[in-house]
């Protein structure tokens, strides 16, 4: 009986080792209409290899991974829809029509709901996934881009490009319960782990604002390189793209000393770490590539090749198990 039960639980663990899910990263290819599932597993030749490509139409720009891995949203402005990818068997579950200029994506920690920013029409658009013929909506300022939930899912921010500032809506009652001024052009705007701070790349004034979400005001800006488009936080780092500048801006996220840039890709944009946080992963749009960044090290390791325009605009990291 023992020798059975012991042979069980090696085959138990076995099976947990080789079911495990390695990081992949979701990333849209907007002139080539669809989203690229790269493996980023960092041993063996498998490493940053094409899995698949799920075609897209409407020329994707957002995308937003669910925490749970499960499902990966994507706004077409083009098409003005949402794609539903189920992400285990990359196949497209849904097309939601949405209207106006779907840009912006977020989902909440829970899986739902799925917060779209409407580039055209000061509005956010909050989806349930399970009734999606129907949508909410709530007032942000205008243009707004980049979206982001905090933690405990009690807030959405937007970054509203054209009025300079970031909106922040209670998810509950939909609120616009503050309007916070940043700095000139702000589009990706993201929030910490802690629910305390969130970060915009402000695009026209080449620098950072840094928000205390308690206070609901700027505390610090930050100088970053040109055309900054969107945040990642990792190793207690913020990691900024400059599109103009081919580069990765870092800061220490508790002294806000500048530590560097580093040399990416011809203009990234879309930005996200891997899980444990040692790993920055890095959209080329121009250079058709994902550069992976080593966050201890501050430096380019690898450039793994892609399709045409990544953008990959969002949260577009699929997580390991």
């Amino acid at each position: 009986m023992r020798a059975r039960r012991a042979r069980l639980a090696i085959a138990l663990l076995l099976g947990a080792v080789t079911t495990a899910r390695a990081e992949e990263a979701f990333v849209t290819e907007q002139p080539a209409n669809r989203v690229a599932v790269v493996d980023l597993s960092t041993e063996g030749k498998a490493a940053g290899v094409v899995k698949a490509q799920i075609p897209v139409p409407g020329a994707p720009a957002g995308i937003a991974v669910t925490h749970d891995g499960r499902r990966a949203y994507v706004t077409s402005p083009d098409d003005k829809t949402v794609t539903v990818i189920d992400a285990a068997s990359r196949q497209v579950l849904a097309r939601w029509p949405v209207g106006g200029g779907p840009l912006g994506i977020a989902v909440a920690p829970a899986g739902a709901p799925v917060f779209v920013a409407d580039w055209y029409a000061k509005r956010l658009l909050v989806i349930d996934p399970a009734s999606p013929e129907t949508h909410r909506e709530a007032q942000t300022g205008a243009s707004p881009s980049g979206v982001a939930v905090t933690p405990d899912g009690a807030f959405v921010l937007t970054a509203d490009r054209d009025d300079d500032t970031v909106s922040v809506i209670d998810t509950g009652s939909l609120n616009r319960v503050a309007v916070i001024p940043v700095g000139t052009r702000p589009f990706g705007v993201t929030v910490d782990a802690q629910g305390r701070r969130a970060y915009t790349a402000n695009v026209g004034s080449n620098d950072v604002s840094v928000i205390d979400l308690a206070a609901r005001a700027v505390v610090a800006t930050v100088k970053v390189g040109e055309r900054p488009y969107g945040v990642a936080l990792a190793h207690g780092r913020a990691f900024v793209t400059n599109q103009y500048a081919g580069t990765v801006s870092v800061f220490d996220l508790t002294t806000l000393k500048d530590l560097g840039r580093i040399a990416v890709g011809e203009y990234p944009e879309g930005i996200d770490a891997s899980g444990d946080g040692r790993r920055v992963y890095v959209a080329n749009w121009f250079d058709n590539s994902l550069s992976v960044i080593d966050t201890e090290a501050l430096k380019a390791v690898a450039t793994l090749p892609l399709g045409d325009g990544p953008r990959a605009f969002g949260a577009f990291i699929r997580h390991g198990e």
